[in-house]
């Protein structure tokens, strides 16, 4: 066992390691970034239709590294998942502009506009990665589709083909779809084109051998797909979750800093001992021993060597190991590894600016201001994918939580809410058919329910049992830091 670092090593460390981590989504995996936690094992099943999981927990990254030959060997051998290495994988959707795979952002409204429906376009694509020889004519998507509506008979009987094939060769067609949050920019669109996308992946998964669907979608687009979709309820039995539990932020951590390919890495490594390598040059890469991975005890005791102590000057505030997730938390107790690993690489870089000399690398108070930076980051992304949610929390910026139902709803009716989401869902209303635009909440008009809407969502959480003007509610501080509220006793905002 070697010297442990400095406190400046270690946030150097830090600082390299967890650089871009919030930029997951544009940034493809690597073997040093490739973390397996045991309860992610069952996303990659072959099988396993559906993979949920909110923004920011690895939808992407897993789609992308099943797409990477190296990265899905790698992973086929520290899950013991033989299949992984007999499959032929193709992207069904992404990110991706211009992929010779799936329509485009451009492509893809023109083909609806133009009259194809969701089943036929997820048709077409899957006919494209089973290597379908269109006829000569079908030089885009269009003509595809057109030709698919004429000749649905060859395209089943192509699939079939394409079963057999696959069969004997003792391998597995998969094609995996991600990003469909950017299907449509109508709410129903979107949510249309997913159900029809698992009717498929339900056809292929009970009616050939050898084709596969994996989706990755977000919960809430599952649960909205399913009630245009009513048989989608047998994929939920197998759908997969990508949850973390607070050992499994504190291992991917410190994979993180035992994979930077520099000395201090190597000293962390050999510091903390137990760590196993695999692959060869680009793909190298070292797992944790199982106690930095699954042990509390373990864990805390080596991020006490990193971080303060103590939230403060004692023990009352709270020690930083349970403190940090537990401040990340949105009101349904899950945690972003994105908004963790961000809230650890801003404690580093505040307690260098701001504390250089510091006997640890990071001070909790520092580790507070990584918390209102995380908080930042999550309530853009949640804007992002969900853009009323900001009409509905910023007109109460400046109040105190816990805050009473019947004090948010008062607030709402002066501030005429119901009024500006229905403005708002007008700005993206296609001229020619307005009535399909639904990019806000459900129930715009009853208030009680869109403070049901919020607490789904995980962005407010009831303190009490009582669903009334007098029941309490709360915001998590992943929310209420950026949205501007207070709390007694709590991390104050930015400024204060």
């Amino acid at each position: 066992m070697s010297e442990p670092l400095t406190p400046g090593e270690y946030r150097d460390l830090l600082s390299r390691a967890l650089e871009g981590t919030v930029d997951a989504d544009t940034r493809p995996p690597t073997a040093h970034t490739l973390y397996m936690l045991d309860a992610h094992r069952t996303a990659l099943y072959v099988d396993q239709t559906v993979v949920q999981g909110d923004r920011g927990v690895g939808k992407t990254f897993w789609a992308r590294s099943l797409l990477d030959p190296g990265l899905r060997e790698a992973a086929a051998a520290e899950y013991r998942i033989s299949r992984l290495l007999k499959l032929h994988v193709t992207p069904g959707f992404g990110m991706d502009i211009g992929s010779p795979h799936y329509p485009g952002p451009l492509v893809l409204p023109s083909l609806l506009t133009g009259g194809a429906l969701p089943e036929e376009i997820w048709y077409a694509v899957l006919l494209s990665a089973l290597e379908q020889p269109w006829p000569q004519e079908t030089t885009g998507w269009a003509e595809r589709v057109a030709w698919l509506r004429t000749h649905r008979d060859v395209a089943e009987a192509a699939i079939a083909q394409a079963d057999a094939r696959a069969a004997a060769e003792d391998m597995v067609h998969l094609l995996v779809f991600d990003g469909l949050e950017h299907l449509h920019t109508d709410w129903e669109t979107r949510n249309r084109m997913i159900a029809e996308l698992l009717r498929t992946a339900m056809l292929m998964r009970f009616g050939t051998r050898n084709i596969r669907l994996k989706v990755f979608l977000r919960p809430d687009m599952f649960e909205a797909a399913k009630q245009l979709f009513p048989d989608a309820s047998k994929l939920s039995g197998n759908a997969a979750r990508l949850l973390w539990s607070q050992t499994d932020l504190y291992g991917l951590l410190f994979h993180h800093l035992g994979n930077e390919d520099d000395e201090a890495a190597e000293r962390f490594r050999r510091f903390t001992g137990g760590w196993t390598p695999s692959g060869t040059g680009a793909l190298t890469r070292y797992a944790p021993p199982p106690a930095l991975r699954n042990d509390e005890k373990e864990q805390r005791l080596l991020f006490e060597r990193i971080a303060d102590p103590f939230m403060g000057t004692n023990v009352r505030q709270g020690r930083p190991y349970t403190w940090l997730p537990n401040h990340l938390m949105d009101s349904n107790d899950r945690i972003s590894p994105r908004s963790f690993l961000k809230a650890v690489a801003e404690a580093a870089e505040t307690t260098h600016r701001t504390r250089p000399s510091h006997t640890r690398a990071l001070h909790h108070d520092a580790i507070r201001s990584g918390v209102r930076e995380a908080s930042t980051v999550r309530v853009d992304q949640i804007v992002e994918d969900t853009p009323w949610v900001r009409l509905a929390i910023e007109p109460l910026k400046g109040c105190q939580v816990p805050i009473a139902q019947g004090k948010i709803i008062n607030i709402w009716q002066e501030r005429n809410l119901p009024s500006l989401l229905r403005e708002d869902s007008a700005r993206y209303a296609q001229a020619d058919r307005p009535e399909l635009v639904h990019t806000g909440p459900r129930h715009p008009d009853d208030l009680p329910r869109l403070v049901q809407e919020l607490i789904d969502l995980g962005v407010l959480r009831r303190r009490d049992q009582n669903v009334d003007d007098f029941s309490l509610l709360d915001l998590p501080d992943i929310y209420r830091l950026a949205f501007g509220l207070g709390r007694l006793g709590g991390i104050p905002l930015a400024g204060r």
